[in-house]
C-alpha cells in the first residue's frame, strides 16, 4: 500500500492513508491486535459480530 505525498502535504497524505486502511479492513485489524483478547471476549465479540450482521441482512430483506 502507497500514498504518495505531494507538496509537503503529509495531513493530506495521512488521510488518504487511514481512508485505504478503513476501506480495506485493516485499521479495524490493527486495533485489534494492539492488546490481547481473552479467548472468552473474542467468542462473545464473534457472536455480536454475527448478530449484528443476521439483523442488518433481516433489514435488508435477504
Amino acid at each position: 500500500m502507497q500514498v504518495k505525498v505531494i507538496n509537503q502535504q503529509v495531513d493530506h497524505a495521512l488521510k488518504a492513508l487511514k481512508r485505504q486502511l478503513l476501506k480495506d479492513g485493516l485499521w479495524k485489524e490493527l486495533k485489534k491486535r494492539k492488546t490481547y483478547e481473552k479467548p472468552s471476549a473474542k467468542k462473545k465479540r464473534k457472536q455480536k459480530e454475527a448478530l449484528k450482521k443476521r439483523r442488518k441482512a433481516y433489514k435488508m430483506g435477504y
